[in-house]
This record gives C-alpha cells, sequence and structure tokens, in this order.
C-alpha cells in the first residue's frame, strides 16, 4: 500500500472556503424568505393581518429585501483571504457595492421597526432590540467606510465584520428559535424577544473572534517579518548597505 502526500496549497484549498459557504448557507435562511415575501406581494396574494403592513408600504421591505440578498451573498466571499488581500481590485469593486447595499439594509430595517405595526408575535422589547442593534449596523458601516478613508485597515476590516455580524442575525435567528421550540416548544413574546437578541449577540461574539485571532495573526507575521531582517542585517558583509526599510540600495 502507498501513501500520497498531499500538497499544503491543496490542503489549504477546502479550508479557505468553509467560511464563505458557511455564510452563504446561513444567508439562504433570510434571503429565501425574502424571495417568498416579494412571491407573495407581486403574486396578488391575499391580504392578511400578518402582511397587511407590507402591502400598505412595499417599498421599505422590497428595499431591505433586496439590500440584505446583495449585502449577505457578495459579502460572504470577502471572507476569503485570497479575494480580500491578493486581488485588492476586487476587494475595492465589491465594497463599493456592500456599503451602499448595508447602508439601505440598515435603514430600511429601522423604518420598518418604528412606522410598520408590530405583528401579533412581536413586541415592544423586540422592537427596541431591531432598533439597537439596526443602529449598531449602520454605525459599524459607517465607522468602517471612515477607517479606510483614512487608510486603516484593521479597523476598517473590524467594522466591517461586526456589521456582517449584525446583517446575518435572521439566518441564526431562524436557527435559534427553531431549536428552541424542537426543543422546548413554541415561543411567547417575552421568549422570542429574548432568543432574537441571544441571536445577534452569537453573531458579534464571533465576529470578535475573528477580529482578534487576524489581529493576533498580523501581529505574529510583523514580528516574524521583523526577525527576518534582523537576521539579513546580521548576515550581511557590510550591514549599511541594507537600508532601514530592508531595501539594499541601488
Amino acid at each position: 500500500m502507498t501513501s500520497e502526500t498531499t500538497h499544503p496549497a491543496i490542503r489549504r484549498r477546502p479550508a479557505k472556503w468553509a467560511v464563505p459557504v458557511a455564510l452563504i448557507l446561513l444567508s439562504l435562511i433570510p434571503v429565501i424568505a425574502g424571495a417568498a415575501r416579494l412571491s407573495e406581494m407581486t403574486g396578488g396574494a391575499t391580504v392578511t393581518p400578518q402582511n397587511a403592513r407590507f402591502f400598505d408600504s412595499p417599498v421599505p421591505v422590497v428595499t431591505h429585501i433586496v439590500s440584505v440578498t446583495v449585502y449577505s451573498l457578495l459579502g460572504a466571499f470577502q471572507f476569503v483571504p485570497s479575494l480580500r488581500r491578493g486581488k485588492r481590485a476586487w476587494h475595492r469593486i465589491a465594497g463599493r457595492t456592500l456599503v451602499p447595499a448595508g447602508l439601505m439594509a440598515a435603514l430600511s430595517g429601522l423604518w420598518m421597526s418604528v412606522f410598520y405595526a408590530l405583528p401579533e408575535s412581536d413586541g415592544e422589547a423586540l422592537m427596541v432590540l431591531r432598533l439597537i442593534f439596526g443602529s449598531a449596523m449602520l454605525a459599524s458601516i459607517i465607522l468602517g467606510l471612515l477607517a479606510i478613508l483614512r487608510r486603516d485597515f484593521v479597523a476598517h476590516s473590524a467594522w466591517m465584520t461586526r456589521a456582517y455580524a449584525i446583517a446575518l442575525g435572521a439566518g441564526t435567528q431562524a436557527v435559534v428559535l427553531l431549536s428552541w421550540m424542537l426543543a422546548v416548544g413554541p415561543t411567547d413574546e417575552t421568549t422570542r424577544a429574548a432568543l432574537m437578541g441571544a441571536s445577534w449577540v452569537i453573531n458579534l461574539a464571533v465576529a470578535e473572534y475573528v477580529i482578534q485571532r487576524r489581529s493576533r495573526t498580523s501581529g505574529r507575521a510583523s514580528r516574524a517579518a521583523g526577525r527576518a531582517l534582523k537576521r539579513i542585517r546580521s548576515a550581511s558583509p557590510d550591514s549599511a548597505l541594507v537600508a532601514p526599510g530592508g531595501r539594499i540600495p541601488s
């Protein structure tokens, strides 16, 4: 029997796409629900107390569905390291689409929270949570945009990661609520609000873990580069020929 050694690049490729694939799968829950809502509104469905608010004022909900769909699906690819670092043109073009899509998603969500009539299953506590996390998403996108304008790439990445985590809250909420109902049973108004709030907190906790891990990885790379530069300088016959930036003047 012979054993074959897999090339490291081949081993890394599945892991590289594992995160965006997982994010897309999580995004499909609200995306499919949004598509069903659009089909209901354009297909002449019967107006009921549950959907009357959407038929009375369709622009905010249509804007929200379209913008969230673009933001969640396209945003998943920003977590592919080779696209984020190696292909800067892709990252910039995608970012110019994601920023307005994210702003529209946050603003339309806030509008609906304030001006749409509350469904029977919701309550004021959930409305407050939606306002808090919707405002946090909006602020995160603005702070991320301001960070990239001043060339602070670390802060930009952190704020955009937080905004994306909040945007995926609907997907996590569907998983958490379904798990609760299968294990415990139907939710009341208070339990529903608590579970949905917890879902946003879970997403943000994961986002902070990713941000901190990315920061540690970047720090290790910087330290390794510094040690390599020191070795080059110490091994050089004439260390004065090595410029402070690590370049050998011509």
